[in-house]
């Protein structure tokens, strides 16, 4: 009996704020009956609900908390507890330190805390947590983007999908990603910058971290502002043999 594919379906990709066609970073990964909304960056409430309903997803996982990967996830809130939708339990949310309060902090408009945790089962990351959701085995490692941030390793069955999150080229990134069928890269950066921390990846250093990782696919994601993301694709090409692709919003990619 043959398996259920791993799929990566493109809710967003745009950086740092949200395009008349194309929302801010999400992804929906799921396999068989297991659905995980990955990043929840602004606009992708709405495009999860073209292939889901939120009561449907698994789990949640968050990158980092900079707004164009998490504030969907106060609307999410809404709409889990004062709307339609009956949750069974609170969904899982898995996020860097400090995700719960930072939510209760915007959506508490009174003496009462906001009951955050009613929404959402809220799970910390760490640098190698590892949680079974379903059918998928999710990995974290921290990476370097300037604050608390982490990448994923997603893998069920022998396929693997690593998503990068917003991070400079890092070695904890390069391992998570080893041999993985599929790496989601963030581009967002046209150039290094010079004389600062850097806290992004270049097309150019996209490439390098799918060669050195031995990725077998590339996706450039994230491509920031002064970028065309066919520009990104041929930039990132120059270091890596392998396929490379844009994670196009809507697009759906099977793995493996």
């Amino acid at each position: 009996m043959a398996s259920d594919p791993l799929r990566l379906t493109v809710l967003g990709s745009a950086t740092p704020y949200a395009s008349v066609d194309n929302p801010c970073s999400g992804y929906l990964v799921s396999s068989g009956r297991t659905r995980i909304w990955v990043d929840a960056g602004s606009g992708t409430l709405a495009q999860l609900q073209r292939h889901v309903r939120l009561d449907e997803v698994d789990a949640i996982w968050i990158s980092h908390l900079h707004a164009d990967h998490s504030a969907d996830l106060l609307t999410a809130y809404y709409a889990a507890l004062y709307a339609d939708l009956r949750l069974a339990a609170p969904i899982p949310l898995y996020g860097p330190p400090g995700t719960a309060d930072r939510l209760a902090h915007f959506l508490t408009n009174g003496p009462k805390r906001s009951p955050v945790e009613s929404a959402f089962a809220v799970h910390e990351l760490y640098d190698g947590h590892q949680v079974r959701v379903g059918a998928l085995t999710l990995t974290s490692r921290a990476v370097s983007h300037g604050m608390p941030a982490f990448a994923v390793r997603i893998e069920t069955e022998g396929r693997s999908l690593v998503f990068s999150g917003d991070t400079a080229p890092c070695a904890n990134l390069t391992r998570l990603a080893e041999g993985c069928d599929v790496l989601l890269c963030e581009a967002e950066s046209a150039h290094a910058p010079a004389g600062e921390e850097q806290v992004h990846h270049t097309p150019e250093d996209a490439g390098d971290t799918a060669r050195a990782a031995r990725a077998g696919r590339l996706l450039v994601t994230h491509v920031g502002r002064s970028l065309t993301p066919e520009r990104a694709v041929a930039r990132a090409s120059v270091g890596f043999d392998g396929p490379v692709g844009h994670a196009a919003p809507g697009i759906t990619f099977s793995i493996g």
